[in-house]
């Protein structure tokens, strides 16, 4: 077994231990809400629950022919090792989280399947390119470097933290406090893209250079911080706060905006550009926003403050690097 996948089913298990300590511990009492965003409710297993809705007609009538024909929309999204977003169920191969649960929404209103599949980030967007896949959703931050070949339907605040160890002594308040630091960060992601940013930054005022580690899973930067081969991970609030969280042996030190301190960053459903599939998507997204199954979602895991109050197609993103 790899340590990889080890270090998920260790993660996955605590989890289920801390969901059955703390459902004991509310025996006697008013129970817990099912599937809330809490330690006892959240639901690890295949078997999801998951909040649902129907079918709109008149919203389904606007997918491509193709699609609609083939009765499954392809959704490719990372690896699975990013909770509360998208990671494996306690089986190891059932994909859950509240990005796979936001791709069965719009499936519901479109009247299609939701088929899930898994890669590293970079080649989601060769499988978007190729059409092996017909969207990518998976904490996908709108730039206009993007926009030049996807089309985006946004769906939920894009915010990022700083993620030590557990009384380090780390802070961060903007970017010269990366300087002098070694940070793990996920490679072709924006937040890659706003360190290193920083990084020239800083050298170019004469701060000393932060040291940037990549890594493709998020488990890995796990184990690397537990260790100290890194000091800091700069990734996704949501999910470095429920680790943090869960664990017990991290800490959050700051967040910010995927799109940098000037513009609020939004995450958004993926589509190959003018492929007639994205106008359906922002059609569906505004649908479960007004019906309250969207809101349910973020509840459930957790990311309420992460909501949007409409969905827009192609709003202005991270700005490209000059």
């Amino acid at each position: 077994m790899s340590a990889t996948i080890r270090h998920t089913r260790l993660f996955a298990s605590a989890l289920t231990a801390v969901a059955l300590l703390a459902g004991a511990a509310c025996s006697s009492g008013e129970a817990a809400e099912p599937d809330a965003a809490t330690a006892a409710g959240y639901n690890l297993t295949p078997e999801q629950n998951r909040i649902s809705t129907d079918e709109v007609p008149d919203i389904a009538a606007k997918v491509p022919q193709a699609i609609r024909d083939r009765g499954t929309l392809i959704v490719t999204g990372s690896a699975g090792t990013v909770p509360p977003l998208r990671f494996y169920a306690d089986d190891d191969k059932t994909l859950i989280g509240s990005e796979t649960d936001i791709a069965h929404l719009v499936g519901d209103v479109l009247g299609l399947d939701i088929e899930l599949t898994a890669a590293d980030w970079a080649q989601n967007f060769v499988r978007i390119d190729s059409g092996e896949a017909d969207t990518f959703i998976s904490n996908v931050t709108v730039t206009e470097e993007r926009k030049e070949k996807y089309d985006f339907a946004t769906y939920r605040l894009d915010s990022l933290a700083v993620e030590v160890k557990k009384g380090s002594g780390i802070t961060f308040s903007g970017p010269k406090d990366i300087a002098g630091l070694t940070i793990g960060v996920g490679s072709g992601t924006n937040q890659e893209a706003l360190l290193v940013e920083w990084n020239e930054q800083n050298v170019a005022a004469g701060l000393e250079p932060a040291e940037i580690l990549y890594y493709q899973q998020a488990t890995d930067y796990y184990l690397a911080l537990g260790s100290g081969r890194i000091d800091a991970y700069v990734g996704p609030n949501p999910s470095s706060s429920f680790h943090a969280l869960q664990t017990g042996e991290t800490e959050v030190v700051g967040t910010f905006s995927g799109a940098g301190l000037d513009l609020q960053g939004e995450i958004a459903v993926l589509t190959k550009k003018d492929n007639g599939l994205i106008g359906a998507i922002n059609d569906a997204l505004n649908h479960l926003i007004e019906n309250g199954t969207y809101t349910q979602v973020l509840e459930r895991w957790g990311i309420s403050s992460e909501a949007l109050d409409a969905s827009e197609i192609n709003p202005p993103g991270l700005p490209k690097k000059q």
